[in-house]
């Protein structure tokens, strides 16, 4: 892989990691045309995936720098230094306890299911294409539902585990974690831009803890080489990532999310086209 291959894989995984589009469909589609997904090691690509989300973790620590600050210390200083009754700690604090039980879900399928993740059902098209249909019709019926009246402060520990279990659907390939948990947010009442703030802190542990986890496992197919590529492909996901953040934050103040759920079923028509006609995918 060249740098510019790099640059391009990482600027697709930044912005289609937040939009709710898939970045796992996007890139399997790039890494099919590009040969770069060997049939017989799926789980290199897997591991590359994985490790250049690390980019959109910076991305979107950066661009919540203040809130990851103000929360873990509001978290600390009332859960540890102080005690206080959960009923009557600060937003913040409890914040910090959404994100921790939102993650549970996706934390429990991960490594349930790791080794399928890992392996060729996850590089299938057909799955991917049906996929990102189905995700498309999800958040389509939270659109026609939604009532668009939450915001964070009016949130609950049920509300964060039930938008936690619908971003363990990301496990799925074409499913997208902003998808399934702006559509989560969007059918328990709240607001677009409510929903897909959420959706951004609550990725940050499962992100850091699977693009470790790869990190350590892609090791072993690592040179000098490779190891500049990745840290390229990296910094162009942060980049990108980070203007999709505040693209997408601005954009759903005043638009709903049928732009999206639009183009993803024209890609995953087109896709499964393609694989009906061709040997492209």
């Amino acid at each position: 892989m060249s740098i510019i291959e790099a640059i391009f894989l990482g600027i697709i995984q930044g912005i289609t990691e937040f939009l709710p589009i898939s970045s796992t469909a996007h890139l399997t589609i790039a890494g099919k045309l590009l040969g770069f997904i060997d049939q017989a090691n799926p789980e290199r690509w897997t591991a590359f995936i994985a490790v250049i989300q690390l980019g959109t973790l910076l991305a979107v620590f950066l661009y919540f720098f203040r809130d990851v600050v103000e929360i873990s210390i509001s978290f600390i200083g009332e859960n540890l230094i102080s005690p206080t009754r959960y009923s009557l700690q600060s937003l913040r604090s409890r914040m910090g306890w959404f994100v921790i039980l939102g993650s549970v879900p996706i934390a429990a399928v991960g490594l349930g299911f790791r080794h399928v993740i890992e392996g060729h059902l996850t590089k299938n098209m057909g799955v991917i294409s049906v996929t990102m249909i189905a995700m498309a019709l999800f958040l389509g019926l939270a659109e026609l539902t939604g009532k668009f009246s939450k915001n964070l402060s009016r949130i609950s520990m049920v509300d964060a585990m039930l938008i936690g279990c619908a971003q363990a659907l990301a496990v799925i390939p074409g499913a997208s974690r902003s998808g399934s948990t702006i559509a989560g947010g969007l059918f328990l009442g709240m607001t677009r831009e409510s929903a897909a703030r959420f959706s951004f802190l609550l990725s940050m542990p499962a992100v850091f803890a699977s693009g470790l986890l790869e990190f350590k496992e892609s090791l072993k197919y690592l040179d000098s080489h490779n190891l500049m590529v990745l840290a390229v492909a990296i910094a162009a996901a942060a980049l990108s990532g980070y203007a999709a953040i505040a693209f997408l934050l601005r954009y759903l103040r005043t638009h709903t999310t049928y732009i999206f759920i639009f183009y993803r079923i024209v890609l995953g028509t087109v896709m499964i086209m393609g694989i009906k006609y061709s040997h492209l995918f």
